[in-house]
């Protein structure tokens, strides 16, 4: 209703919920508007002459926090821990040759195989850190100091993840560095799914055939191979029935259930991983669909990602060095005097580069 009302010298029109009994009181309940004069009776934000201005605000027993990531590169991927230097070198071989024996000519093992070397080196200290004030945690309802902690941990792995996928990416467009003979050996793959057809079930399938047969070809070995796919792919495999291809991942055995939404753990022997941290079709940062290097990166994890739409690969297409794992420190008791609180420090010093190009396979969704 609308209703004129008069506080003081002060007279205004206002639009007002009528709770019953509120309608003529005064001051007026807290459902109740009005103007913005400081003083005048009622509620509002900051008003502390209103009838309910200093009651006390409860606290909902909820702390609402902001939702991570599932971070799944580690494991997948070759992980060397760095003690002393600043980079490692990793060595690969290419095939060898068979010969037939000569009678009476000497074998003086001259057919070793050709070799190539990829150094990682490694990243600047990449820290997450807050800083808790000692009456902020006093007065809090909550507990600060576990749930800010979780939070550096989360922010230190979602940077891990995307450092690796990209990389996984950039290995599916390299040739392989080994040339000599009996070489050269194969180098990446990039399967394309066609416009448009990144969420398309059947065009999923069919590439994970084709990536299977290709890692097949370069005589890739079957174990160890993974895929990354967005969570949106992943559940357009399982809901788009129509495509007639997983008919036996649905019902209830341990093959997958439908009604969960779970249980699609591979296809043509790859092991399906779903991830927000994958380079997916990219379209906002820096000139389109382009992730630029950032300062501090050593490693090379840039590129255009606009067509990028998932991974496959084996363990060998990339590599991690680790100089300092992610860790949690915490200030010491003079800081604590010093500045009535403690700060809260995430850390790892990790660097990942490309290993061997014939383990990675991008699927890309263009014309």
């Amino acid at each position: 209703m609308t209703a004129n009302a008069v506080t003081g010298n002060v007279a205004y029109t206002t639009t007002t919920p009528t709770p019953m009994g509120s309608i003529n009181s005064t001051p007026q309940l807290a459902l109740s508007t009005y103007g913005t004069v400081a003083g005048q009776d009622g509620y509002q934000p900051g008003n502390s002459t209103g009838k309910y201005a200093l009651y006390l605000k409860l606290f909902s027993g909820e702390l609402f926090k902001a939702y991570q990531s599932a971070t799944i590169a580690k494991g997948t991927v070759q992980n060397r821990t760095l003690t002393n230097g600043k980079s490692m070198q990793f060595i690969f071989s290419g095939r060898m040759t068979a010969d037939y024996h000569t009678p009476g000519t000497p074998i003086l093992g001259d057919g070793n195989p050709p070799v190539a070397e990829k150094t990682i080196v490694m990243d600047d200290l990449l820290v997450s850190s807050a800083f808790i004030y000692d009456l902020d945690e006093t007065l809090a309802h909550y507990q600060l100091r576990s749930e800010i902690a979780r939070k550096i941990g989360y922010a230190l792995a979602e940077s891990y993840d995307k450092k690796i996928f990209r990389t996984i990416a950039l290995a599916a467009r390299e040739a392989n560095p080994i040339q000599a003979a009996p070489g050269p050996e194969p180098g990446g793959s990039i399967i394309n799914l066609g416009a448009g057809n990144q969420y398309n079930a059947q065009s999923l399938v069919d590439a994970f055939f084709e990536a299977a047969s290709i890692l097949d070809e370069k005589n890739v070995p079957r174990e160890g191979r993974f895929a990354v796919l967005s969570p949106r792919q992943y559940y357009a495999l399982i809901s788009q029935v129509d495509t007639n291809i997983l008919n036996k991942f649905y019902g209830t055995s341990t093959e997958g259930s439908l009604n969960s939404g779970e249980g699609l753990y591979e296809i043509a022997g790859i092991s399906i991983k779903r991830s927000n941290n994958l380079p997916f079709m990219v379209t906002g940062e820096g000139t389109a669909g382009v992730i630029d290097p950032v300062a501090g990166e050593n490693n090379n994890y840039g590129g255009d990602f606009t067509n990028s739409c998932g991974l496959i690969y084996m363990k060998d297409a990339a590599a991690v060095v680790e100089a300092i794992g992610p860790s949690v420190q915490t200030t010491g008791s003079d800081v604590r005097t010093m500045y009535q609180g403690d700060l809260i420090v995430g850390r790892v010093a990790m660097g990942a580069g490309t290993l061997n190009p014939q383990c990675a396979i991008e699927l890309q969704a263009f014309t």
